[in-house]
């Protein structure tokens, strides 16, 4: 067994139990915590993984802010929250951070229930405006809130919400601060020289002629600034339009600038201010810093190498089955295209994308968008893919009800993370499509039971013309189960027996088939006779193969991985109005809990919801028990006259 890699040394960063403990230190102290802190992010994520491109970048600026303002007092408001690893090491969470992203420990996200220091959750992208707006003005109205400042990417900002938020808080005009953490912007000349000239003009001049004050070579970079970050050429930004103080750009992993423009912003605003920081991703980790994607999401790897430790794949990985089924399903039909938000890589379109690159389309951070583009591709008479993580589909909710399920455009909506995800936890489990999904007239909707599914109903889809249709599928690996060369097209609203029996039948919909059939091993091994059925779609229902189960079982037990008012919802609702229950049928309906189930491994998740092969079982059993019971009626005698 070898021995852990060494820890940093960390002399600074060990005097730090929380930020107060910063306000001592000098400025080149401070330069020093920084390192310390970087040094210490990387020891972590070596162990957890996680996301750490993204806190690489963020180091200076976190520790900058938190020396220049008083958390708790003032918020600290982190967009997504995967950059604040840093912030969480200097917020009294340093001895739990190799809990990171595990059952029981730390969030890899901002989390209210966590820490004073977070008092605003994140996840999910451009909500960082609107909730240090909302903290603001609680400030405005007599509550004990200080200073709110928002930390937002140059990616979350390009959102739609982001730009409401700015349009408000231009409008109300109250002392807010925006920090734009910029990771994605080449600027000439050096950020550094102009940053350091910006500085040393701000603490005298007016914000409005510091940029006018610049000799001619720093004043067309910071107009070539501007106009990269708002595409205007002159005059006023857009977030100057907009109502807000535009300060920068300011050269993020300089410490010195960074503080002199955080202490002289804070000393001198009084309305809304939008600080433009320049960082970049993977600072100061060479492997990180040479990686394509910045090494953004990681799994455990060699500090010293950077190389990851991956897991060999049993089975064929879900997204990319999707990925490459529909790139073959393009391939044939010229009028398939794909629409993904920001995600062409964890949804799989862009395997399609380096094939058809003119028919795939990265939205940005716009579900809404890509929902109403997606309807407005089908109008024109192509064959959309809408693909969009489960989590994220909910931001497009009204998209898909109005612009799509009410008109019956076919749009095709891909639903991946579809379940629980393990280490992102609960912000990112795909919980709700299908309850959302099932209710919409003219919406047909899939899941896959397994990846050779997942095919079929991706041919499914393709031939679907009729309205809208829906598959979903979870993260990771298969089960491992003979891939068929082409998908085969599925009858709409029809299941299929996987095994028969005569006792208790259970009715999987989705990809929880496997622990139905390991459930119905453990029975049988007690003398129980069990029938598996897949349902494939929840809307419509197969009710034939219902009434079957139904009329040859005492009892049924409906599986998903999904919160309750799902599929096994609309089985009730259908079996109520049908008579199905008259005959004395027991029946129960497992889903997840109603709670949110928070980071662990896939298996402990759903152990803790309850939905084990073992639990399967058990709810069997006590369903099979009190099945076609029908209670005693007890003749009613005539009343005497």
């Amino acid at each position: 067994m070898t021995n852990p890699t060494p820890r940093p040394e960390t002399p600074l960063l060990d005097r730090v139990c929380c930020p107060a403990d910063m306000k001592a230190f000098s400025d080149a102290d401070l330069q020093r915590l920084a390192d310390e802190v970087r040094s210490e992010v990387i020891s972590v994520v070596a162990e957890t993984g996680g996301h750490l491109g993204s806190s690489l970048g963020v180091v200076e600026l976190t520790v900058a802010l938190h020396a220049v303002f008083n958390t708790p007092t003032d918020k600290l408001i982190w967009d997504v929250g995967h950059q604040c690893y840093p912030h969480k090491i200097l917020t009294g969470r340093r001895e739990k951070m190799r809990t990171l992203r595990q059952k029981d420990g730390l969030s890899g996200f901002t989390k209210r229930s966590e820490s004073d220091y977070d008092p605003f959750g994140a996840a999910h992208s451009s909500t960082s405006i609107s909730a240090a707006l909302g903290f603001a003005m609680g400030r405005e109205l007599g509550q004990p809130v200080g200073d709110t400042i928002a930390v937002i990417g140059d990616g979350s900002i390009t959102a739609g919400m982001a730009y409401e938020a700015l349009n408000h808080a231009g409008h109300l005009n109250k002392r807010l601060f925006v920090i734009l953490n910029d990771n994605d912007m080449s600027i000439a000349p050096p950020v550094g020289a102009l940053a350091r000239y910006l500085l040393n003009l701000s603490s005298s001049a007016p914000f409005a002629t510091i940029e006018a004050s610049l000799p001619g070579p720093l004043r067309d970079g910071a107009r070539r600034a501007r106009q990269l970050v708002t595409g205007t050429s002159g005059g006023a930004t857009l977030f100057e339009e907009l109502g807000f103080t535009y300060v920068g750009p300011v050269d993020g992993h300089d410490m010195p600038s960074l503080l002199q423009t955080l202490r002289a912003t804070r000393a001198r605003t009084t309305g809304p201010v939008l600080i433009h920081v320049i960082t970049q991703k993977g600072k100061g980790y060479a492997p990180a810093e040479n990686a394509p994607d910045k090494y953004h999401g990681v799994n455990k790897f060699d500090p010293v190498t950077g190389e990851q430790k991956k897991s060999v794949a049993n089975a064929p990985n879900y997204t990319k089955v999707f990925g490459t089924t529909l790139t073959d399903e393009a391939a044939r039909d010229p009028r398939i295209c794909a629409i993904t938000a920001a995600m062409p890589s964890g949804t799989g379109v862009d395997i399609m994308q380096k094939r058809f690159p003119n028919r795939v389309f990265d939205v940005g951070i716009a579900e809404q968008h890509a929902v109403t583009f997606a309807a407005g591709l089908a109008g024109a008479g192509m064959k959309p893919f809408c693909a969009i993580y489960s989590s994220f589909l909910q931001r497009g909710y009204d998209q898909i009800a109005h612009d799509v399920a009410l008109q019956n455009l076919p749009v095709r909506f891909v639903i991946d993370r579809a379940g629980l995800v393990g280490a992102d936890g609960a912000t990112h489990a795909g919980a709700f499509d299908v309850g959302f999904l099932t209710t919409l007239p003219n919406m047909t909707v899939m899941a896959a039971a397994d990846e050779a599914e997942l095919v079929h109903m991706i041919a499914t889809a393709v031939a679907f013309d009729e309205g809208p249709i829906a598959f979903r599928f979870p993260r990771g690996e298969g089960v491992g189960v003979e891939m068929p060369e082409r998908g085969s097209i599925l009858e709409p609203g029809k299941g299929r027996v996987i095994r028969e029996g005569t006792d208790v039948a259970i009715l999987s919909f989705g990809a929880h088939l496997h622990e139905a059939l390991q459930a119905a091993k453990l029975l049988e091994a007690e003398g129980i006779s069990v029938t598996v059925a897949d349902a494939r779609f929840s809307r419509p229902l197969d009710t034939g193969l219902i009434d079957q189960l139904v009329h040859h079982h005492a009892a049924l037990v409906t599986v998903e991985q999904g919160a309750m008012g799902g599929f096994g919802a609309h089985v009730m609702h259908y079996l109520a109005n049908s008579g199905g229950f008259d005959g004395g049928l027991a029946m129960r309906v497992m889903t997840l809990p109603d709670r949110f189930i928070e980071q662990a491994s896939p298996e402990q998740m759903y152990a803790d919801a309850g939905l084990r092969a073992e639990d399967i079982a058990a709810t069997a059993k006590g369903a099979l028990a009190r099945g076609r019971v029908m209670p005693l009626r007890t003749p009613v005698k005539p009343r005497a006259v």
